[in-house]
């Protein structure tokens, strides 16, 4: 990747610079020859005038007249005036044998040649190609380090994003990426961020189903299993002894069988509940009816520990809160408060929204989560969807207080030893700037 922006970078600098450079050295050139020619046919011009009108005046032209127009060393210039009477004055400057020359013919019939060295025009031209030059490989060398850096900017973040990838697979750490300032990988590594954080909670809901099943099932098994050895040791009847040792085989086997089946990922076999921190979920709903309060000029507040995490399937809890968010916003009044705390035990969350409206009248209270039961005139769907949706994951929804309203969500937490930053811990901050290459 680096080598192959590298090489498409240079390339394209070459090309700029050749469609630049050359047709620039090619017209300098150009305009260095026609700006000598034109200078000389003004100095022809220039003396072609003054020996015409000193011709009409009758004065003598002068070979020191022709010898001032000589030019320098720096720049040697040859002047011959040929006269109408067939005379001639020439210069004292010594050309090349393949001069430039200039004709000018004045009115008096007096002809003006200049003759200038090619060699000198060449120089210029030469100078003047040379600093094309030099500004051409200037452009690419700078074009080069551009290059380099802009390749190597691309290609860290891309190396970063390939480890941050096999670290996720690998199943060690999360990654924990520093913004790289490219908008499309800065994409890429957020929800590889937000997948390992899914996988962190996934693994961290498999693990305590994991524990309860084995507490849930070896229990059991194992008491069947003392009053299995119990029998044997209190009976003689060899027929009882024939049973009871079968029936031991037969618990020994199932044991072993629930051991494999533990070691097992339920991963293919249901189970979409995961760790699912609630400030994430009251951040999602805060942005998300901020402007439906701030509209109807009341307050969402968010009270309690929000920094907890529940056993829950996001999508679910985000909708069952929304739920009751929106009855509070329709059918209540006053601010409406969110909170959420841990139970007695410690094993469980309770998420409650309340308003400060007159609440569920007495009567209907016990049928408010039955469909078509509603206190507005609504369809009545919502509250029996978000119950189902709370029971699917193994919670509890009811009304707890029925003026002002208090509904009550209870979830199961993750216990400490399972927390998803410990079943998955988050791996260093890894900053997508330069890096020297390994060899």
């Amino acid at each position: 990747m680096r080598r192959r922006a590298l090489r498409m970078t240079l390339l394209a600098v070459l090309l700029a610079v050749l469609i630049l450079g050359v047709p620039m050295a090619i017209f300098g050139s150009t305009m260095l020859w026609n700006q000598e020619v034109a200078n000389m046919r003004d100095q022809a011009s220039s003396l072609t005038a003054i020996v015409d009108r000193r011709i009409d005046r009758g004065a003598e032209i002068t070979p020191e007249l022709v010898v001032g127009w000589g030019g320098d060393a720096g720049h040697p210039t040859n002047v011959t005036v040929f006269l109408p009477g067939g005379g001639q004055i020439t210069g004292d400057r010594e050309l090349s044998s393949n001069p430039l020359t200039v004709v000018e013919r004045g009115v008096s019939g007096v002809v003006v040649q200049v003759q200038t060295d090619r060699g000198h025009i060449f120089r210029s031209i030469a100078g003047f190609i040379l600093l094309v030059s030099i500004a051409s490989i200037g452009a690419l060398l700078a074009g080069a380090l551009l290059a380099a850096r802009q390749s190597r900017k691309l290609s860290a973040p891309l190396i970063y994003l390939a480890a941050s990838a096999e670290q996720i697979g690998s199943g060690t750490v999360r990654p924990h990426l520093r913004k790289s300032g490219i908008e499309e990988i800065d994409l890429v590594s957020e929800e590889l961020v937000r997948t390992a954080d899914r996988m962190a909670g996934r693994l961290s809901a498999e693990r305590q189903f994991a524990a309860d099943a084995s507490h849930q099932l070896r229990t059991p098994l194992t008491a069947l299993s003392m009053r299995l050895d119990e029998i044997e040791m209190i009976t003689e009847d060899d027929e009882v002894l024939e049973e009871v040792r079968a029936c031991q085989d037969q618990v020994e086997r199932l044991t072993g069988v629930v051991t494999e089946l533990l070691k097992t990922s339920r991963s293919d076999s249901g189970g979409t509940t995961e760790a699912v921190n609630l400030s994430k979920i009251f951040d999602q709903q805060r942005d998300e009816w901020k402007k439906v309060f701030a509209k109807a000029k009341r307050e969402l507040i968010f009270d309690g520990d929000e920094d907890v995490t529940v056993l829950a399937t996001p999508g679910s809890l985000s909708q069952i809160v929304a739920t009751l968010i929106e009855n509070s916003v329709n059918y209540g009044d006053g601010d409406v408060t969110i909170g959420a705390r841990r139970t007695a035990n410690g094993k469980g969350i309770v998420i409650t929204v309340s308003d400060e409206g007159k609440g569920v009248p007495e009567e209907i209270g016990d049928d408010i989560f039955k469909q078509g039961v509603s206190t507005g005139g609504s369809t009545g769907l919502g509250l029996p969807l978000a119950l189902n949706l709370a029971r699917a994951d193994g919670g509890k929804l009811e009304l707890t207080q029925n003026t002002p309203p208090v509904f009550s969500l209870t979830l199961n937490a993750v216990p400490t030893s399972l927390d998803p930053d410990k079943v998955l811990p988050q791996g260093a901050l890894i900053s997508m700037g330069s890096r020297r290459r390994r060899r």
